[in-house]
């Protein structure tokens, strides 16, 4: 094994992001099809969202604390397994709440088992260009509405919503196993430098990390930039079918947007490599609440594409740039706890969106507040990353012992 190695990591890092990612958000694409043919109602589907975002965020911190005491490979194999029997399970749900209990808990659970540690162990293997190879792996999520979401709705037309879970759950199996089993390592993880929170060579204090200003205005950020979009992009097929667009080519919209989040974050990562993070966090930031802002105004499939173009790339490129962060702020000793427990916040931000939309909808037979107050979520995470610390100047730190 050599430093080649490292793009295995990021190729593996996509893989699962991709699945795990997809097979989670899948369900906006099964919601219309579980609501008619069993006569659950949205709202009480999306709870099952909501459900799985506030698991996914505890489980997000746990794993990611496992991930710095064991290493990633055995917590992503475990998330892998645990994965595939959510979605088999939630399969064969026969009432509601056997759906919300085996969906929320479990796939919430095993989804968050992938975000921090494959971050975690991709920032262990690279120094230089560490913006792109975390996008990178983070664009396994913008590949997922592009992948996952057609082949879910193919599978819905052809079999219906239960067989199609269930081949989803096998498959995920199927890709999963086998891609954990190459996370490995580096050679020689590279050794902080001493910051702030911690003496050289020390494991920085827990405690002073989390109260610290550099954490509570990443957590708070990750919070409402989460809780901006996310309700617009569970509903974004429901709402496009609304405006008379045809259920395939609203889907179209979705993977449009998952393209375009592909973009996003290679162009925002490279971009933070070169410029900085903090002033491409704030741009993406609000090129997000302006575009959610905009969806007031569209009705055409057209338009629907070329704002999806903006708003995925702006919330596509944004995300990985947190870990990025984390990175830079605390070090890599504790990257896999730091970043869980952010990711907790965005999963607590991630879980009102669905469950706030459906309540929309279902009262008003309409999404427009749901636009309004998402756009004015957004420019509140706006106004909370302009509170970011300076990032410190530290001397870089071989990743591999000395090879570059």
């Amino acid at each position: 094994m050599n430093v080649s190695y490292r793009w295995v990591i990021v190729a593996v890092g996509a893989l699962m992001s991709c699945v795990a990612i997809g097979a989670m958000f899948s369900l906006a694409i099964f919601q219309e099809p579980i609501a008619t043919a069993t006569g659950w109602s949205h709202v009480g589907i999306a709870s099952a969202m909501t459900l799985n975002f506030i698991v996914m965020g505890v489980g997000g911190f746990l794993w990611g604390a496992a991930s710095d005491r064991f290493g990633p490979r055995i917590v992503v194999l475990i998330g892998s397994v645990l994965l595939g029997l959510a979605l088999v399970l939630a399969s064969r749900a026969d009432t509601l709440l056997q759906f919300q209990l085996t969906y929320g808990i479990l796939v919430g659970l095993a989804a968050s088992a992938f975000f921090a540690p494959m971050i975690a162990a991709t920032t262990a293997w690279f120094d230089e260009n560490r913006g792109l190879a975390v996008s990178l792996v983070s664009a396994g999520m913008g590949v997922a509405p592009m992948t996952i979401s057609p082949f879910a709705r193919w599978l819905i037309t052809e079999y219906e919503w239960r067989p199609a879970m269930l081949i989803i759950g096998i498959a995920t199996w199927v890709l999963l196993v086998p891609a954990g089993l190459l996370v490995k390592r580096p050679p020689a993880e590279s050794v902080d430098a001493g910051t702030e929170f911690a003496a050289d060579g020390a494991r920085p204090q827990l405690s002073k990390v989390f109260r610290s200003p550099q954490f509570i205005v990443l957590g708070l950020t990750f919070f409402a930039c989460c809780a901006a979009h996310s309700g617009p992009i569970f509903h974004m097929v429901n709402y496009a079918t609304i405006c008379g667009v045809a259920p395939m080519a609203a889907v179209s919209i979705y993977s449009v947007e998952g393209l375009a989040g592909l973009g996003g974050r290679l162009l925002y990562g490279s971009l933070a490599d070169r410029l900085g993070v903090k002033p491409v966090l704030i741009a993406g930031l609000l090129v997000q609440a302006a575009a959610l802002a905009t969806y007031l105004m569209v009705s055409e499939l057209t338009e629907f594409y070329a704002l999806a173009i903006v708003f995925g790339s702006a919330y596509g490129g944004v995300m990985p740039l947190y870990a990025v962060l984390a990175r830079e702020y605390f070090g890599q000793r504790i990257i896999g706890t730091v970043l869980g427990a952010a990711t907790m916040l965005s999963s607590l931000g991630m879980a009102f969106g669905p469950l706030i939309g459906g309540w929309i909808f279902d009262t008003f037979a309409n999404y427009s507040w749901l636009f309004i107050g998402s756009a004015m979520v957004g420019l509140g995470a706006v106004a909370i990353a302009l509170a970011f610390p300076p990032l410190g100047r530290r001397e870089p730190q071989p990743a591999f012992g000395g090879a570059s």
